[in-house]
């Protein structure tokens, strides 16, 4: 049984802080060491549960934030950007199942550090019509692929924003959003047991789930923060129309999607 854990660090127990997802600081050495426990905690739990096989991949920021060498030996781990997929790189049909942990609510929500993608870009992101953080839009990459999500991890805002797209997932709350920028939660240690606990139940019924699917084609909208960004995001010659500062696209499937929105992103630092 193969699981799939993508790593992200602002929903990680003991992170609030924009300092503590920036290299470079006291404070990101700190929150990289809590990040890579609560993936070991949850590569832990998925053998427990009875998987085989854990690639890690670690998606926030420069995506070199997992400490290697405190990394669970068992676990294979991707580093670095730019890769294909981002947040989802190495993921394929082969896999079982996939894990979320350290994610964090959707932009303009009220969760910590709540953002999409690229909080200096995006506004918001819908697919479908449909209004989506990183879990969802990479879940529903992973529903494409034909691959349930099973375990989700963060504050309480994340896991209420995605219950309705994996309701047979387990969800493990690590802290109690108070604002964008503050949070009460349990101790570390008390968060990771919890994350093991949730990675063995949710491996242990993975037979159980169904992937979360968006069916294409559909049309992915993109809501920049400002006039600036949508005028330069409206330079791509596949933008379908902008409205406002929207943009949209024409896309047939998630991935394509994921395609546009990374190149946005990317595109963004111009005007940074």
């Amino acid at each position: 049984m193969k699981i799939y854990v993508s790593a992200d660090i602002e929903g990680v127990a003991g992170v609030v802080t924009p300092q503590q997802g920036t290299p470079g600081n006291g404070e990101w050495e700190r929150a990289r060491r809590l990040m890579t426990e609560e993936v070991n905690a949850a590569i832990a739990g998925a053998f427990d549960g009875g998987a085989s096989d854990v690639l890690v991949n670690d998606s926030h920021g420069s995506m070199c934030n997992l400490l290697p060498e405190l990394l669970d030996p068992r676990a294979e781990l991707v580093l670095g950007k730019p890769k294909v997929m981002n947040m989802a790189a190495g993921l394929d049909e082969t896999f079982d199942a996939v894990f979320f942990v350290g994610h964090h609510a959707r932009a303009t929500g009220p969760g910590v550090l709540a953002h999409t993608t690229n909080s200096f870009a995006f506004r918001e992101i819908r697919l479908a019509g449909q209004p989506l953080g990183e879990p969802g839009i990479y879940g529903a990459w992973a529903g494409h692929l034909g691959v349930p999500v099973a375990l989700v991890t963060g504050d309480d805002v994340t896991a209420e924003e995605n219950r309705e797209h994996f309701p047979a997932a387990e969800f493990c709350v690590v802290k109690t959003a108070l604002g964008n920028r503050a949070a009460r939660q349990p101790a570390p240690e008390v968060a990771r047991n919890s994350i093991r606990l949730a990675a063995s139940r949710a491996t242990s019924r993975i037979a159980d789930l169904k992937p979360f699917v968006i069916e294409g084609p559909f049309v992915a909208e993109f809501e920049m923060t400002t006039s600036p960004l949508a005028d330069l995001a409206a330079i791509v010659p596949a933008v379908r129309e902008r409205v406002g500062t929207t943009v949209s696209f024409d896309c047939d499937h998630v991935g394509e999607a994921i395609g546009w929105m990374n190149a946005l992103s990317a595109l963004s630092a111009m005007l940074r």
